[in-house]
């Protein structure tokens, strides 16, 4: 197996796992940091690596064989670009655009260009929803006739008070900010999303910005979901705290944050408990039950062994920049939907 060169742009703290994840690979080399900060040459010398300040200047003295882009948000589809017309394959860290007008200029240009644009959002890569796919795709639970779905988490006082506290004005709440993870795994595991009724509401808080939000989403195959989020709630019923992959957040293994039910049995995620019925359909009727076991592994890493795959010519993304774009547009219409009060049929 030919091993990769992969440069990181961003030297935050999802760089900084990126490049942990990239140093610990078997199939890809760490080539360079890209960062103009202090922060980045630290972690260019403990690596041993190259430091640009610039994409410019990385791709004036170097072309590697990927770029992992971990800037912040609205640099994302300036560096994108820049990877398309270098020629260098990209995975562009969720959302892929900050906004749905600069996604779609990344995505068409990348497709355009016939250069590989992927979008950071690592649970693809997760076990948990690799076999949780699997259940749903492979007829176990009949056709899909509901999802319900909760992101219910405290996140402390001192999150706010970040940045001049710019997380307590709009665009820096839960719905920009947390929501994008979990219309990606709804999508990855039901379909597409056609339409959207939210609200939101400030009342816990009181910041400028919402806390709680409550959206019904209209799937393409004709599926309902209801999602509830909210990062003042005392509750464990999120990914970060029900899935155990990252060992920063208290886990509670015997919650699921996700519920599908279809014509024929139910899936709860991430127990990954299976109901099922064998024979008559009736609520009278006592279900088979079953739990299935997933792997472990870190998705981070995963994500990069999938990245190296998809630069050999050996995969196609899981995740494509049109992936991500997908998710940052039902995001869009959960906003847009929340301020009107009315029914928001997605951009397709």
């Amino acid at each position: 197996m030919t091993r990769v060169r992969i440069a990181v742009a961003g030297a935050g703290m999802i760089g900084r796992r990126h490049i942990e994840e990239i140093d610990a690979s078997g199939s890809a080399d760490l080539v360079a940091i890209v960062d103009p900060f202090p922060a980045g040459a630290d972690l260019a010398e403990k690596y041993g690596v190259a430091r640009y300040d610039s994409l410019a200047a990385l791709f004036a003295a170097d072309r590697p064989d990927g770029i992992i882009l971990a800037t912040p948000n609205q640099m994302h589809v300036d560096g994108g670009l820049e990877c398309v017309a270098a020629g260098v394959p990209v995975i562009v860290e969720k959302p892929v655009g900050d906004s749905v007008e600069g996604a779609t200029r990344l995505v068409e240009a990348g497709e355009a260009a016939g250069v590989a644009v992927l979008t950071g959002h690592h649970r693809n890569y997760s076990p948990i929803m690799d076999m949780a796919r699997e259940i749903v795709r492979g007829g176990r639970l009949g056709r899909i006739v509901a999802v319900t779905g909760t992101a219910l988490f405290h996140k402390p006082d001192a999150y706010y008070d970040v940045g001049e506290g710019w997380r307590r004005q709009p665009g820096g709440g839960p719905v920009l900010l947390n929501l994008i993870h979990e219309v990606n795994n709804l999508l990855s595991l039901v379909g597409d999303i056609v339409a959207v009724q939210a609200v939101t509401s400030n009342a816990t808080r009181g910041f400028a910005v919402e806390d709680t939000a409550a959206m019904v989403f209209t799937f393409a195959n004709g599926a309902l979901g209801t999602f509830l989020l909210s990062d003042t709630a005392a509750s464990p019923r999120s990914w970060e705290q029900t899935s155990q992959e990252n060992a920063d957040y208290a886990t509670h293994p015997d919650e699921d944050c996700y519920h599908i039910a279809g014509t024929d049995g139910s899936l709860s995620v991430p127990t990954m408990r299976v109901r099922t019925y064998t024979g008559e359909h009736s609520w009278y009727v006592p279900f088979e039950s079953a739990t299935a076991t997933p792997d472990r592994s870190d998705p981070l890493a995963e994500q990069v062994a999938h990245f190296a795959a998809v630069i050999r010519g050996e995969a196609q993304p899981i995740c494509s920049g049109r992936d991500g774009l997908r998710t940052l547009q039902v995001v869009d219409a959960v906003r847009q939907a929340a301020a009107t009060g009315g029914r928001v049929d997605v951009l397709r």
